[in-house]
């Protein structure tokens, strides 16, 4: 069934994960405090005759304790003179307005031990947790409230743990944002991968196939018709590695039969090829990526020289497997210096299981090619 058609239910069920993220309940959760705060802050002031002033105060006071709590510090501890005016706003008007402003010293909490937490400071923990105690020893002429002065520590330590929430929520977002962004990448990288080292080579025999055929059905050779039918082979089993490729799943490789399909096509292709293999039962891993390096090497062959012969060996030897591939003809690259995307290809395959490569060009214009594994 569509998606489109499918009802309201998915469409709520991911409203209602947001809504119960821990994002959403932290954010939630210093609104309702800041209204909890809000409310006998206005009360108080209703009953003192000043609520214009108290609410201008108010709102200041609300302004630069949101953007200094919310802020993303540049330095160390952020916006020092954020906390310095929202003390003086704390203190100085409680000689105005009276007991009602008492509730506010949670607020001046919270922002001390937000500081606290950016430099590390226990003595600002011991001055946040006495904002409000603190005004039980005040002069007379100060007028507090005592429960709200015993209070307010406790309203600090809510508020930053929020504070806290939504802090780690948003490093957890990123670091989740990262992490899908670097599977994406492996993905892609893993299909280019597959695609240039299978399909890449499935093509190559293709061309060779069909360049053969067409040699042959000029000079009237009856072989034409059997290369036909192994050129309708080759193409069933592209379409059928372009969908692994595509769903990442690849089929297993045997290395017996692709070092007997790379002497019957090298030597479909006019180039001697002498093989001698020295190795049997080697681990799965390590005989999928040599049977990935031994198509490299041919495909490097057919595309990359003029060869006449060419040597394959399986050799094992203190527990390390070498394949080796030699051949003659050797062309000048197009561009000196570039490994080729094949060849980092197989590096990385290699080196999966513990191996390494090694290419050089002989002076007599040979080309080898080797690969080596340890004996899982």
């Amino acid at each position: 069934m569509d998606a489109t058609h499918r009802g309201p239910a998915p469409r709520l069920r991911s409203k209602a994960h947001v809504l119960t993220s821990p994002g959403w309940a932290g954010g939630l959760g210093l609104v309702a405090g800041g209204v909890g705060l809000v409310i006998p802050v206005q009360a108080g002031l209703a009953g003192s005759g000043l609520v214009v002033e108290g609410s201008v105060a108010l709102a200041v006071l609300l302004t630069l304790h949101g953007r200094f709590v919310l802020e993303e510090p540049v330095r160390r501890a952020g916006s020092w003179w954020l906390v310095a005016v929202q003390a003086w706003l704390t203190y100085v008007p409680l000689g105005v307005l009276g007991p009602a402003w008492t509730p506010v010293c949670g607020l001046l909490a919270g922002a001390l031990l937000v500081v606290a937490s950016r430099i590390r400071s226990l003595v600002l923990v011991a001055l946040a947790l006495s904002c409000g105690p603190v005004l039980l020893a005040a002069p007379g002429s100060w007028q507090v409230e005592p429960v709200w002065a015993l209070v307010t520590p406790l309203i600090g330590v809510v508020e930053f743990a929020l504070l806290s929430l939504l802090a780690r929520v948003r490093r957890l977002s990123g670091a989740r944002t990262d992490v899908m962004r670097q599977a994406v990448t492996l993905e892609r990288h893993r299909f280019t991968r597959d695609l240039h080292d299978l399909v890449g080579h499935r093509l190559t025999v293709l061309t060779l196939k069909a360049q053969l055929i067409q040699r042959l059905v000029a000079e009237g050779d009856e072989k034409a018709r059997q290369e036909v039918g192994e050129t309708l082979e080759l193409l069933r089993d592209l379409s059928a590695d372009v969908r692994a490729v595509a769903h990442g799943r690849l089929r297993s490789s045997s290395l017996a039969a692709e070092l007997g399909s790379a002497r019957a096509l090298l030597e479909s292709a006019r180039v001697r090829c002498q093989i001698r293999v020295a190795c049997r039962d080697l681990h799965p891993d390590v005989e999928e990526a040599l049977t990935h390096a031994l198509r490299e090497g041919v495909t490097n062959v057919l595309r990359h020289a003029e060869a006449g012969q060419c040597w394959i060996q399986l050799m094992e030897r203190d527990n390390v497997v070498r394949l080796s591939i030699r051949n003659d003809g050797v062309r000048p690259p197009r561009r000196p210096g570039d490994a080729g995307q094949g060849l980092l290809n197989l590096a990385e395959r290699v080196s999966a299981v513990g191996g390494w490569l090694e290419a050089s060009t002989s002076r007599s214009g040979e080309f080898s090619f080797s690969v080596y594994a340890p004996r899982i």
